[in-house]
């Protein structure tokens, strides 16, 4: 079961800490548990009373952490301005390939549907390109790491190389060298504008993908695999985990409120069999 926590709660708006591989609003009409229908139960009494359900940060399915809902109509409009006015903060971990040569970089680039510029199988696939919208992230490095064993505690199976990589397609184009099979990097993740896809998008235009990331990792076929074929041991070898390592671990209302949620198990694992540099 995808249980998720709420970890705050007032008359005007919850804080939900999401597990991964849970929707948050439903896609398609098959009854898929999504967060939105859920919470809907939780709060069926405040609905009844006038209430509503507005889920105001967004978090992609496998993306996990901290999620802010307005249970009435005035909470949702105010939290919509506050975002409109960059004073709701958001900050998120992720782990990345790589040992970064910087501690700390924003990077300012624009991002659009790459199907409007290229051919791309992948409808929501994101791009950095001079005709999209504004984007810029900040990154600070957390801890850098070796991954010294496999998700099942044997030696790891990676090779020198990340397979992919040399061929992996970034907005400047092709990386033109091999990642780091045993080198990772946790991050912090500061998106000071909201895009779709912001944080993958930019970590992977730097040469430090996501590790888990079927769209923006070592090749966008894995994703079309993984919708045909599911999770299967080549997509491990290949990923190391079954989702992007991305969780949503603050959430703030300047001079406010402040939430926080720590690095789920699975994340939290990867991060700790290993050893620093």
């Amino acid at each position: 079961m995808l249980h998720f926590e709420i970890i705050d709660e007032t008359d005007d708006y919850a804080v939900v800490d999401k597990p991964p591989f849970l929707l948050i609003h439903p896609t398609k009409p098959n009854g898929a548990r999504n967060l939105w229908k859920e919470l809907r139960e939780v709060f069926a009494f405040e609905i009844a009373s006038g209430g509503q359900v507005s889920i105001v940060n967004r978090l992609d399915r496998e993306t996990s952490g901290l999620v802010l809902v307005a249970k009435t109509a005035s909470a949702a409009r105010r939290f919509g301005l506050l975002m409109q006015r960059h004073q709701l903060k958001k900050e998120y971990l992720t782990i990345v390939w790589g040992w970064p040569e910087w501690e700390s970089k924003i990077v300012n680039a624009p991002l659009d549907q790459q199907r409007k510029h290229q051919q791309s199988a992948i409808w929501l696939k994101q791009m950095i390109h001079p005709a999209g919208t504004p984007a810029q992230t900040e990154f600070r490095v957390e801890r850098r790491f070796t991954r010294i064993s496999g998700r099942d505690g044997s030696p790891s199976r990676r090779n020198e190389h990340m397979p992919g990589a040399s061929s992996f397609d970034s907005a400047q184009g092709k990386l033109g060298r091999a990642l780091p099979g045993n080198r990772f990097t946790l991050i912090r993740a500061v998106p000071l504008t909201g895009r779709t896809h912001q944080i993958r998008v930019h970590l992977a235009s730097i040469g430090h993908p996501i590790v888990g990331d079927k769209i923006y990792g070592p090749d966008e076929q894995l994703y079309l695999r993984f919708i045909e074929k599911g999770w299967t041991p080549e997509l491990e070898r290949q990923l190391l985990l079954p989702r992007h390592a991305l969780h949503s671990t603050k959430l703030a209302i300047e001079r406010e409120r402040e939430w926080t949620s720590p690095l789920p198990p699975d994340l939290a694992e990867f991060v700790n069999n290993s050893q620093m540099p």
